[in-house]
Protein backbone atom coordinates (compact mmCIF):
# COMPACT_ATOMS: atom_id res chain seq x y z
CA UNK A 1 0.00 0.00 0.00
CA UNK A 2 2.84 2.21 1.06
CA UNK A 3 4.58 1.37 -2.42
CA UNK A 4 1.31 2.09 -4.20
CA UNK A 5 1.23 5.82 -2.83
CA UNK A 6 4.32 6.72 -3.64
CA UNK A 7 4.20 5.64 -7.14
CA UNK A 8 1.39 7.69 -7.98
CA UNK A 9 2.71 10.34 -8.95
CA UNK A 10 6.24 11.05 -8.35
CA UNK A 11 7.29 7.78 -9.86
CA UNK A 12 4.69 8.82 -12.70
CA UNK A 13 6.80 9.64 -15.99
CA UNK A 14 3.56 11.04 -17.53
CA UNK A 15 3.65 13.11 -14.29
CA UNK A 16 6.59 14.29 -13.72
CA UNK A 17 7.13 15.57 -17.57
CA UNK A 18 3.59 17.45 -17.32
CA UNK A 19 4.94 19.30 -14.03
CA UNK A 20 7.96 20.09 -15.31
CA UNK A 21 6.15 21.29 -18.60
CA UNK A 22 3.81 23.10 -16.25
CA UNK A 23 7.49 24.91 -14.27
CA UNK A 24 9.11 25.91 -17.92
CA UNK A 25 6.40 27.82 -19.39
CA UNK A 26 6.65 30.66 -17.09
CA UNK A 27 10.41 30.68 -16.87
CA UNK A 28 9.76 30.84 -20.69
CA UNK A 29 8.15 34.14 -20.64
CA UNK A 30 10.48 35.40 -17.95
CA UNK A 31 13.51 35.08 -20.42
CA UNK A 32 11.42 36.45 -23.37
CA UNK A 33 10.70 39.49 -21.73
CA UNK A 34 14.48 39.78 -20.00
CA UNK A 35 15.83 39.40 -23.59
CA UNK A 36 13.24 41.41 -25.92
CA UNK A 37 15.99 44.09 -26.14
CA UNK A 38 19.35 41.72 -26.79
CA UNK A 39 19.21 42.14 -30.02
CA UNK A 40 18.78 45.73 -30.87
CA UNK A 41 20.63 47.01 -27.72
CA UNK A 42 22.68 48.90 -30.94
CA UNK A 43 19.94 51.60 -31.13
CA UNK A 44 20.24 52.22 -27.79
CA UNK A 45 23.15 54.57 -29.17
CA UNK A 46 22.44 58.05 -29.93
CA UNK A 47 19.68 59.85 -27.57
CA UNK A 48 16.47 58.28 -29.14
CA UNK A 49 13.58 60.27 -30.69
CA UNK A 50 10.94 59.60 -28.14
CA UNK A 51 12.72 57.49 -25.42
CA UNK A 52 16.11 59.94 -24.51
CA UNK A 53 17.89 56.91 -23.65
CA UNK A 54 21.49 56.29 -24.04
CA UNK A 55 23.10 53.31 -24.13
CA UNK A 56 24.15 53.75 -20.93
CA UNK A 57 20.82 54.65 -19.53
CA UNK A 58 19.74 51.03 -21.58
CA UNK A 59 22.65 49.76 -19.04
CA UNK A 60 21.09 50.83 -16.27
CA UNK A 61 17.62 49.34 -17.00
CA UNK A 62 18.85 46.03 -17.88
CA UNK A 63 20.64 45.82 -14.76
CA UNK A 64 18.41 47.09 -12.30
CA UNK A 65 16.65 43.65 -13.03
CA UNK A 66 18.79 42.14 -10.52
CA UNK A 67 18.39 45.57 -8.09
CA UNK A 68 15.98 44.40 -5.58
CA UNK A 69 17.52 40.91 -5.57
CA UNK A 70 20.79 42.55 -4.60
CA UNK A 71 19.78 44.67 -1.91
CA UNK A 72 18.64 41.63 0.25
CA UNK A 73 15.30 40.62 -1.79
CA UNK A 74 16.68 37.48 -2.77
CA UNK A 75 17.65 36.27 0.70
CA UNK A 76 14.92 37.00 2.55
CA UNK A 77 12.57 35.70 0.05
CA UNK A 78 14.69 32.40 -0.32
CA UNK A 79 14.08 32.12 3.29
CA UNK A 80 10.56 32.60 2.70
CA UNK A 81 10.23 30.08 0.45
CA UNK A 82 11.50 27.48 2.62
CA UNK A 83 9.07 28.09 5.46
CA UNK A 84 6.18 28.60 3.32
CA UNK A 85 6.73 25.94 0.37
CA UNK A 86 7.05 26.17 -3.15
CA UNK A 87 3.11 27.00 -3.82
CA UNK A 88 2.29 30.04 -1.84
CA UNK A 89 5.26 31.59 -2.10
CA UNK A 90 5.97 30.96 -5.84
CA UNK A 91 2.52 32.30 -6.44
CA UNK A 92 3.35 35.55 -4.97
CA UNK A 93 6.87 36.42 -7.22
CA UNK A 94 5.09 34.86 -10.26
CA UNK A 95 2.54 37.85 -9.28
CA UNK A 96 5.31 40.06 -9.27
CA UNK A 97 6.67 39.26 -12.84
CA UNK A 98 3.38 40.52 -14.07
CA UNK A 99 3.20 43.17 -11.80
CA UNK A 100 6.67 44.14 -13.00
CA UNK A 101 6.09 43.44 -17.05
CA UNK A 102 2.77 46.04 -16.78
CA UNK A 103 4.69 48.64 -15.13
CA UNK A 104 7.74 48.61 -17.98
CA UNK A 105 4.69 48.21 -20.62
CA UNK A 106 3.21 51.41 -19.11
CA UNK A 107 6.42 53.21 -19.01
CA UNK A 108 7.47 52.50 -22.56
CA UNK A 109 4.03 53.23 -24.11
CA UNK A 110 2.76 56.85 -25.38
CA UNK A 111 0.05 57.03 -23.47
CA UNK A 112 3.19 57.60 -20.24
CA UNK A 113 4.71 60.02 -22.56
CA UNK A 114 3.26 63.72 -21.26
CA UNK A 115 0.95 61.94 -18.52
CA UNK A 116 0.08 63.09 -15.13
CA UNK A 117 2.97 60.47 -13.77
CA UNK A 118 5.27 61.50 -16.08
CA UNK A 119 4.68 65.01 -15.29
CA UNK A 120 5.00 64.65 -11.67
CA UNK A 121 8.13 62.57 -11.53
CA UNK A 122 10.05 65.09 -13.68
CA UNK A 123 9.20 67.54 -11.07
CA UNK A 124 10.78 65.03 -8.39
CA UNK A 125 13.79 65.65 -10.08
CA UNK A 126 13.84 62.40 -12.75
CA UNK A 127 15.31 63.86 -16.18
CA UNK A 128 13.73 60.84 -17.98
CA UNK A 129 10.86 59.40 -16.16
CA UNK A 130 10.44 56.71 -18.67
CA UNK A 131 14.00 55.46 -17.48
CA UNK A 132 13.07 55.67 -13.99
CA UNK A 133 9.64 53.98 -14.52
CA UNK A 134 10.96 51.36 -16.62
CA UNK A 135 13.81 50.42 -14.14
CA UNK A 136 11.74 50.64 -11.15
CA UNK A 137 9.57 47.89 -13.22
CA UNK A 138 12.70 45.69 -14.32
CA UNK A 139 13.47 45.67 -10.60
CA UNK A 140 10.20 44.23 -9.59
CA UNK A 141 9.89 41.96 -12.38
CA UNK A 142 14.10 40.37 -11.55
CA UNK A 143 12.71 39.84 -8.17
CA UNK A 144 9.92 38.08 -8.97
CA UNK A 145 11.37 36.19 -11.63
CA UNK A 146 14.52 34.64 -9.55
CA UNK A 147 12.18 33.67 -6.89
CA UNK A 148 10.75 32.19 -9.25
CA UNK A 149 13.29 30.25 -10.78
CA UNK A 150 14.05 29.45 -7.64
CA UNK A 151 10.92 27.71 -7.02
CA UNK A 152 10.82 25.84 -10.44
CA UNK A 153 14.44 24.60 -9.64
CA UNK A 154 13.52 23.46 -6.11
CA UNK A 155 10.69 21.68 -7.31
CA UNK A 156 12.09 20.63 -10.37
CA UNK A 157 14.52 18.70 -7.80
CA UNK A 158 11.92 17.35 -5.46
CA UNK A 159 10.31 15.42 -8.34
CA UNK A 160 12.73 14.11 -9.65
CA UNK A 161 15.27 12.86 -7.17
CA UNK A 162 16.97 9.79 -7.44
CA UNK A 163 15.56 10.01 -11.55
CA UNK A 164 16.44 12.12 -14.46
CA UNK A 165 17.50 15.55 -11.91
CA UNK A 166 19.89 17.01 -14.36
CA UNK A 167 17.64 15.98 -17.73
CA UNK A 168 15.23 17.86 -16.17
CA UNK A 169 16.59 20.79 -15.21
CA UNK A 170 18.22 20.35 -18.87
CA UNK A 171 14.41 20.25 -20.43
CA UNK A 172 13.66 23.26 -18.21
CA UNK A 173 16.38 25.60 -19.25
CA UNK A 174 16.55 24.79 -22.65
CA UNK A 175 12.84 25.91 -23.01
CA UNK A 176 13.46 28.69 -20.65
CA UNK A 177 15.86 29.49 -23.45
CA UNK A 178 13.69 29.44 -26.06
CA UNK A 179 12.29 31.83 -24.26
CA UNK A 180 15.35 33.86 -25.47
CA UNK A 181 15.66 32.57 -28.54
CA UNK A 182 12.03 33.37 -29.62
CA UNK A 183 12.79 37.70 -27.87
CA UNK A 184 15.71 37.64 -30.22
CA UNK A 185 14.05 36.68 -33.15
CA UNK A 186 11.30 38.17 -32.83
CA UNK A 187 12.75 41.70 -31.64
CA UNK A 188 14.12 42.86 -35.33
CA UNK A 189 11.39 41.96 -36.90
CA UNK A 190 8.83 43.46 -35.40
CA UNK A 191 10.79 46.87 -34.56
CA UNK A 192 12.06 46.72 -38.47
CA UNK A 193 8.86 45.85 -39.93
CA UNK A 194 6.44 48.33 -37.95
CA UNK A 195 9.12 51.15 -37.56
CA UNK A 196 10.27 50.17 -41.22
CA UNK A 197 13.53 51.41 -39.47
CA UNK A 198 16.54 50.21 -39.97
CA UNK A 199 18.04 48.40 -37.43
CA UNK A 200 20.94 50.32 -36.38
CA UNK A 201 21.74 53.89 -34.29
CA UNK A 202 18.50 55.40 -34.16
CA UNK A 203 15.48 56.26 -32.73
CA UNK A 204 13.16 53.44 -31.09
CA UNK A 205 9.37 53.95 -31.31
CA UNK A 206 7.41 53.50 -28.77
CA UNK A 207 4.58 51.60 -29.93
CA UNK A 208 7.34 49.14 -31.14
CA UNK A 209 8.92 48.60 -27.97
CA UNK A 210 5.76 48.07 -27.01
CA UNK A 211 4.25 45.30 -29.29
CA UNK A 212 7.56 43.16 -27.99
CA UNK A 213 6.10 43.50 -23.75
CA UNK A 214 2.53 42.77 -25.35
CA UNK A 215 3.78 39.71 -26.77
CA UNK A 216 5.35 38.97 -23.55
CA UNK A 217 2.47 39.76 -21.48
CA UNK A 218 0.48 37.28 -23.69
CA UNK A 219 3.14 34.47 -23.07
CA UNK A 220 3.01 35.22 -18.83
CA UNK A 221 -0.83 34.53 -19.01
CA UNK A 222 -0.02 31.26 -20.30
CA UNK A 223 2.45 31.03 -17.83
CA UNK A 224 0.23 31.97 -15.03
CA UNK A 225 -2.07 29.16 -16.34
CA UNK A 226 0.24 26.69 -15.88
CA UNK A 227 1.65 27.54 -12.95
CA UNK A 228 -1.78 26.84 -11.40
CA UNK A 229 -1.79 23.76 -13.17
CA UNK A 230 1.85 22.81 -11.10
CA UNK A 231 -0.05 23.78 -7.73
CA UNK A 232 -2.85 20.80 -8.32
CA UNK A 233 -0.21 18.19 -9.05
CA UNK A 234 2.10 19.65 -6.49
CA UNK A 235 -0.84 19.30 -3.91
CA UNK A 236 -1.57 16.08 -4.48
CA UNK A 237 2.02 15.12 -4.19
CA UNK A 238 2.42 16.40 -0.68
CA UNK A 239 -1.45 14.81 0.06
CA UNK A 240 0.25 11.49 -1.17
CA UNK A 241 3.42 11.81 1.18
CA UNK A 242 1.67 12.46 4.11
CA UNK A 243 -0.18 9.39 3.66
CA UNK A 244 2.55 7.37 3.20
CA UNK A 245 4.09 8.66 6.45
CA UNK A 246 0.99 8.06 8.22
CA UNK A 247 0.76 4.31 7.04
CA UNK A 248 4.76 4.25 8.06
CA UNK A 249 3.38 6.11 11.46
CA UNK A 250 6.48 8.38 10.67
CA UNK A 251 6.30 11.99 12.50
CA UNK A 252 7.85 15.20 10.68
CA UNK A 253 10.78 16.06 12.68
CA UNK A 254 11.61 19.16 13.59
CA UNK A 255 14.74 18.41 12.10
CA UNK A 256 13.19 18.80 8.40
CA UNK A 257 11.88 22.11 9.06
CA UNK A 258 14.13 25.13 7.97
CA UNK A 259 15.92 27.18 10.95
CA UNK A 260 17.52 30.91 10.82
CA UNK A 261 20.93 28.99 12.04
CA UNK A 262 20.94 26.65 8.69
CA UNK A 263 21.96 29.67 6.66
CA UNK A 264 25.32 29.65 8.71
CA UNK A 265 25.87 25.75 7.58
CA UNK A 266 24.67 26.76 4.00
CA UNK A 267 27.87 29.84 3.70
CA UNK A 268 30.33 27.75 5.60
CA UNK A 269 29.61 25.19 2.97
CA UNK A 270 33.15 25.39 0.78
CA UNK A 271 31.61 23.41 -2.09
CA UNK A 272 28.74 25.99 -1.71
CA UNK A 273 30.75 28.91 -1.84
CA UNK A 274 32.60 27.10 -5.11
CA UNK A 275 29.17 26.84 -6.85
CA UNK A 276 27.76 30.59 -5.77
CA UNK A 277 31.26 31.97 -7.17
CA UNK A 278 31.39 29.89 -10.66
CA UNK A 279 27.55 30.67 -11.45
CA UNK A 280 28.42 34.31 -10.76
CA UNK A 281 31.58 34.41 -12.69
CA UNK A 282 30.23 32.60 -15.45
CA UNK A 283 26.71 33.29 -16.05
CA UNK A 284 27.93 37.23 -16.39
CA UNK A 285 30.74 36.11 -19.37
CA UNK A 286 26.62 34.80 -21.21
CA UNK A 287 24.11 37.03 -19.73
CA UNK A 288 25.64 40.50 -19.53
CA UNK A 289 27.58 39.93 -22.69
CA UNK A 290 24.00 38.89 -24.29
CA UNK A 291 22.61 41.79 -23.64
CA UNK A 292 25.36 44.20 -25.75
CA UNK A 293 26.67 41.71 -28.04
CA UNK A 294 25.41 43.39 -30.97
CA UNK A 295 27.31 46.33 -29.99
CA UNK A 296 30.35 44.70 -29.98
CA UNK A 297 29.70 42.62 -33.01
CA UNK A 298 28.68 45.32 -35.52
CA UNK A 299 32.01 47.37 -34.86
CA UNK A 300 34.46 44.21 -34.36
CA UNK A 301 34.27 42.09 -37.15
CA UNK A 302 32.32 45.25 -39.65
CA UNK A 303 29.28 43.60 -39.60
CA UNK A 304 25.60 44.87 -40.86
CA UNK A 305 23.42 45.40 -37.72
CA UNK A 306 20.52 42.91 -39.00
CA UNK A 307 24.19 39.63 -39.47
CA UNK A 308 25.09 40.73 -36.12
CA UNK A 309 21.42 40.53 -34.30
CA UNK A 310 21.17 36.86 -35.88
CA UNK A 311 24.52 35.67 -34.76
CA UNK A 312 23.35 36.44 -31.25
CA UNK A 313 20.15 34.14 -32.39
CA UNK A 314 22.60 31.54 -32.22
CA UNK A 315 23.45 31.98 -28.26
CA UNK A 316 19.76 30.19 -27.06
CA UNK A 317 19.60 28.23 -29.66
CA UNK A 318 22.57 25.87 -29.01
CA UNK A 319 21.79 25.31 -25.26
CA UNK A 320 17.98 24.10 -26.67
CA UNK A 321 19.94 21.43 -28.28
CA UNK A 322 22.50 20.79 -26.03
CA UNK A 323 21.75 21.12 -22.23
CA UNK A 324 19.13 18.41 -22.20
CA UNK A 325 21.66 15.92 -24.15
CA UNK A 326 24.64 17.07 -21.50
CA UNK A 327 22.12 16.89 -18.50
CA UNK A 328 21.46 13.32 -19.61
CA UNK A 329 24.97 12.50 -19.85
CA UNK A 330 25.63 13.58 -16.22
CA UNK A 331 22.55 11.87 -14.90
CA UNK A 332 23.70 8.42 -16.62
CA UNK A 333 27.78 8.91 -16.46
CA UNK A 334 28.67 11.70 -13.84
CA UNK A 335 31.53 13.79 -13.59
CA UNK A 336 30.00 16.74 -13.17
CA UNK A 337 32.53 19.10 -11.67
CA UNK A 338 35.04 18.01 -15.13
CA UNK A 339 32.10 19.31 -17.22
CA UNK A 340 32.08 22.40 -15.47
CA UNK A 341 35.77 22.96 -16.00
CA UNK A 342 35.54 21.92 -19.65
CA UNK A 343 32.69 24.71 -20.15
CA UNK A 344 34.27 27.58 -19.00
CA UNK A 345 36.92 26.61 -20.72
CA UNK A 346 35.08 26.97 -23.87
CA UNK A 347 33.38 30.14 -23.04
CA UNK A 348 36.95 31.84 -22.37
CA UNK A 349 38.38 31.17 -25.52
CA UNK A 350 34.90 31.88 -27.15
CA UNK A 351 35.70 35.54 -25.90
CA UNK A 352 39.40 35.33 -26.90
CA UNK A 353 38.39 34.83 -30.21
CA UNK A 354 35.38 37.70 -30.03
CA UNK A 355 38.73 40.27 -28.69
CA UNK A 356 41.53 39.29 -30.37
CA UNK A 357 40.52 37.29 -33.83
CA UNK A 358 40.65 38.95 -37.42
CA UNK A 359 38.20 41.17 -38.36
CA UNK A 360 36.31 38.59 -40.14
CA UNK A 361 32.35 37.70 -39.80
CA UNK A 362 33.13 33.56 -39.46
CA UNK A 363 35.18 34.28 -36.13
CA UNK A 364 32.10 35.68 -34.81
CA UNK A 365 29.86 33.30 -36.06
CA UNK A 366 32.81 30.52 -34.07
CA UNK A 367 32.80 32.55 -31.03
CA UNK A 368 28.94 32.30 -30.79
CA UNK A 369 28.79 28.90 -31.65
CA UNK A 370 31.67 28.27 -28.53
CA UNK A 371 29.19 30.18 -26.20
CA UNK A 372 26.45 27.99 -26.63
CA UNK A 373 28.21 24.74 -25.67
CA UNK A 374 29.72 26.48 -22.65
CA UNK A 375 26.53 27.65 -21.73
CA UNK A 376 24.73 24.14 -22.12
CA UNK A 377 27.65 22.32 -20.23
CA UNK A 378 28.08 24.48 -17.04
CA UNK A 379 24.64 24.96 -16.11
CA UNK A 380 23.75 21.52 -17.19
CA UNK A 381 26.22 19.86 -14.53
CA UNK A 382 25.95 23.03 -11.86
CA UNK A 383 22.29 23.28 -10.88
CA UNK A 384 21.70 19.36 -10.29
CA UNK A 385 24.89 19.84 -8.18
CA UNK A 386 23.44 21.79 -5.87
CA UNK A 387 20.93 18.43 -4.13
CA UNK A 388 23.76 16.85 -3.36
CA UNK A 389 25.21 18.91 -0.94
CA UNK A 390 22.52 20.58 0.78
CA UNK A 391 19.33 18.94 2.33
CA UNK A 392 15.78 19.37 0.55
CA UNK A 393 14.64 21.70 3.23
CA UNK A 394 16.95 24.01 2.83
CA UNK A 395 17.15 23.91 -1.03
CA UNK A 396 14.98 27.45 -1.28
CA UNK A 397 17.89 29.33 0.80
CA UNK A 398 20.42 27.88 -1.17
CA UNK A 399 19.38 28.64 -4.51
CA UNK A 400 18.08 32.11 -3.57
CA UNK A 401 21.94 32.51 -2.07
CA UNK A 402 23.79 31.55 -5.29
CA UNK A 403 20.90 33.54 -7.17
CA UNK A 404 21.65 36.46 -5.01
CA UNK A 405 25.78 36.12 -5.84
CA UNK A 406 24.97 35.55 -9.43
CA UNK A 407 22.48 39.01 -9.40
CA UNK A 408 25.29 41.03 -8.33
CA UNK A 409 27.15 40.31 -11.08
CA UNK A 410 24.17 40.46 -13.39
CA UNK A 411 23.72 44.43 -11.84
CA UNK A 412 27.02 45.69 -11.70
CA UNK A 413 28.25 43.96 -14.87
CA UNK A 414 25.95 45.53 -18.00
CA UNK A 415 26.16 49.28 -15.97
CA UNK A 416 30.18 49.10 -16.46
CA UNK A 417 29.99 47.32 -19.93
CA UNK A 418 27.20 49.92 -20.71
CA UNK A 419 29.54 52.91 -19.21
CA UNK A 420 32.53 51.02 -21.95
CA UNK A 421 30.57 50.98 -24.74
CA UNK A 422 28.85 54.28 -24.36
CA UNK A 423 29.58 56.50 -27.88
CA UNK A 424 28.47 59.93 -28.89
CA UNK A 425 27.43 61.16 -32.45
CA UNK A 426 30.91 62.07 -33.17
CA UNK A 427 32.21 58.75 -32.34
CA UNK A 428 34.19 57.33 -34.97
CA UNK A 429 34.42 53.82 -36.24
CA UNK A 430 37.84 53.35 -34.63
CA UNK A 431 36.68 54.54 -30.90
CA UNK A 432 33.56 51.88 -31.29
CA UNK A 433 36.31 49.32 -32.05
CA UNK A 434 37.78 50.07 -29.03
CA UNK A 435 35.05 50.20 -26.61
CA UNK A 436 34.00 46.92 -28.00
CA UNK A 437 37.68 44.86 -26.91
CA UNK A 438 37.71 46.67 -23.59
CA UNK A 439 34.08 45.48 -22.82
CA UNK A 440 35.21 42.08 -23.96
CA UNK A 441 38.59 42.30 -22.11
CA UNK A 442 36.16 42.60 -18.79
CA UNK A 443 34.51 39.36 -19.73
CA UNK A 444 37.47 37.19 -20.19
CA UNK A 445 38.77 38.59 -16.68
CA UNK A 446 35.26 36.98 -15.48
CA UNK A 447 35.86 33.56 -17.90
CA UNK A 448 39.40 33.35 -16.25
CA UNK A 449 37.91 33.49 -12.28
CA UNK A 450 34.98 31.09 -13.42
CA UNK A 451 38.02 28.51 -14.91
CA UNK A 452 39.86 28.71 -11.51
CA UNK A 453 36.71 28.44 -8.98
CA UNK A 454 35.42 25.51 -11.22
CA UNK A 455 39.32 23.88 -10.96
CA UNK A 456 38.55 24.12 -7.34
CA UNK A 457 35.69 22.42 -6.86
CA UNK A 458 37.05 19.68 -9.02
CA UNK A 459 39.66 19.41 -6.05
CA UNK A 460 36.76 19.72 -3.58
CA UNK A 461 35.40 16.68 -4.96
CA UNK A 462 37.98 14.79 -5.28
CA UNK A 463 39.16 15.32 -1.61
CA UNK A 464 35.25 14.45 -0.13
CA UNK A 465 33.41 11.57 -2.36
CA UNK A 466 31.26 11.48 0.12
CA UNK A 467 29.54 14.06 -1.69
CA UNK A 468 28.87 12.35 -4.79
CA UNK A 469 29.40 15.37 -6.75
CA UNK A 470 30.50 13.37 -9.89
CA UNK A 471 28.82 10.37 -9.40
CA UNK A 472 25.31 9.86 -11.53
CA UNK A 473 21.98 10.95 -10.46
CA UNK A 474 20.02 8.15 -11.92
CA UNK A 475 19.73 5.65 -9.35
CA UNK A 476 20.12 1.71 -10.76
CA UNK A 477 16.96 -0.62 -9.54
Amino acid sequence: MVQKLQSILRDSKTARWAVLLCLAIPMFASYFIDDMYSTVSQMFNNPLLELGWNKADFGIYAGAYSLLCVWGGLIVCGMLLDKWGVRFTGTLFVGLMVTGSLIVFYALSPAFTGSTVANFMQNLGFSKPSLALATAGCAVFGLGSEIAGVAVTKSIAKWFKGKEMALAMGLQLALARLGTAAATLLAPMVIHAKSNLPLSDGAIPLSESNNMIEIGLLFMIVGVVTWFVFIAFDKKLDTQDAETAALNSAKKSDDNKFKFSDIGKILTNRNFIYIALLCVFFYCCIISFKKFATSILIPRFGLDDSIASYMVTMLPFTPIIFTPLFGSLVDFKGKATRWMILGSCIVLLAHLIVAFAPGVPAFGFISFSMLGIGYSLVPAAMWQSVPKIISENNLGTAYSLIYWVQNIGMWLVPIIIGTILKTTDTSNDAEKLSNAVNAELVFIGLACVAIVVSFLLFKSSQNHPELRLDEPNKIKK
